[in-house]
C-alpha cells in the first residue's frame, strides 16, 4: 500500500511567511499529502480563515484559569485548530516540560478532540553516551497508548544545520514503532529540508516530517511536499 505522508510546518516564534494563503500555497491541503501548519498563536485564526489545516504549537491541559500567557487545548479547539504539538524539544528545554507534562498534554488534547503530535528525541550528550534508545523509550512510555502521531526530533539536529543520517533516523523510527501497539504515524523532525527530504522520506518507517526552518521558505517547503507526493 502506498504511503500517505504527513508534512507539518512549525513556524515557531515567526510570523506566517509571505504567500502562506495564496491560491497555490504549498501549505494548502491536497489529496496526495496531508499538510498541517503550526503558526504562532497570533496567526492561528489567519491560517484557519485561509482554509489551512492548522494546529497550535503547544497547549495547557487545564481548560481555563489564572495562567497568564498560556493557551488551553480547549481554546485551540474552539477557534478551529485540528492538531497540536506536545512536548517539542524547545518546550522541554526552555519551559521545563517533563515527560509527565507531555503525557497530560496529549490526553487533554484528545479529550478536546484535537490530534496531538507528541515529540520525542535525545540530546547530543545522551546520544554520545549511548542513551538514545533509553531516552526515547522513556518519553514514548509516558504517552497514552492510543497516540496516533509521534515526531522523532533528535535535539542535536534542530536548528543546528546538522541532521541525523537516514540510517540513524530509520533506526529510531523502527524502534518507536515497536513501542506503540496501535497504528501510528512517525514523523522525522530534525532539520529536514529540500536536499535531504527524498533520502529521509524513502525510509520504510518515516511517515513524514515536522519541518522547522525550511517551512519558512515557501519554495523550499513546496519542494519537500512535492518530494513526498512523488514518493507516495
Amino acid at each position: 500500500m502506498p504511503k500517505h505522508f504527513l508534512v507539518a510546518a512549525n513556524w515557531k516564534m515567526n510570523l506566517a511567511p509571505a504567500g502562506f494563503d495564496a491560491a497555490d500555497s504549498p501549505f494548502r491541503k491536497n489529496d496526495d499529502v496531508d499538510v498541517i501548519v503550526f503558526p504562532s498563536s497570533l496567526d492561528l485564526e489567519k491560517c484557519i480563515y485561509a482554509g489551512l489545516s492548522t494546529g497550535g504549537q503547544c497547549g495547557r491541559p487545564t481548560p481555563s484559569g489564572a495562567f497568564t500567557g498560556d493557551v488551553s487545548m480547549a481554546m485551540l479547539q474552539s477557534v478551529g485548530c485540528t492538531h497540536v504539538l506536545c512536548g517539542h524539544s524547545e518546550r522541554r528545554k526552555y519551559h521545563g516540560e517533563t515527560d509527565e507534562d507531555v503525557g497530560a498534554q496529549v490526553k487533554a488534547a484528545m479529550d478536546s478532540k484535537l490530534i496531538p503530535i507528541a515529540c520525542v528525541g535525545e540530546t547530543l550528550e545522551e546520544r554520545e553516551e549511548g542513551k538514545a534508545f533509553d531516552v526515547v523509550k522513556r518519553q514514548v512510555s509516558a504517552l497514552p497508548p492510543e497516540i496516533a502521531i509521534i515526531a522523532y526530533e533528535p535535539v542535536w539536529a534542530i536548528g543546528t544545520g546538522k541532521n541525523a543520517t537516514a540510517v540513524q533516523a530509520q533506526e529510531i523510527h523502527a524502534f518507536i514503532r515497536t513501542l506503540v501497539k496501535n497504528p501510528c504515524r512517525i514523523l522525522y523532525g530534525g532539520s529536514l529540508n529540500a536536499t535531504n527530504a527524498k533520502e529521509l522520506l524513502s525510509q520504510p518507517d518515516i511517515d513524514g516530517g515536522l519541518i522547522g526552518g525550511a517551512s519558512l521558505k515557501i519554495e523550499e517547503f513546496r519542494s519537500i511536499v512535492n518530494t513526498a507526493r512523488a514518493l507516495r
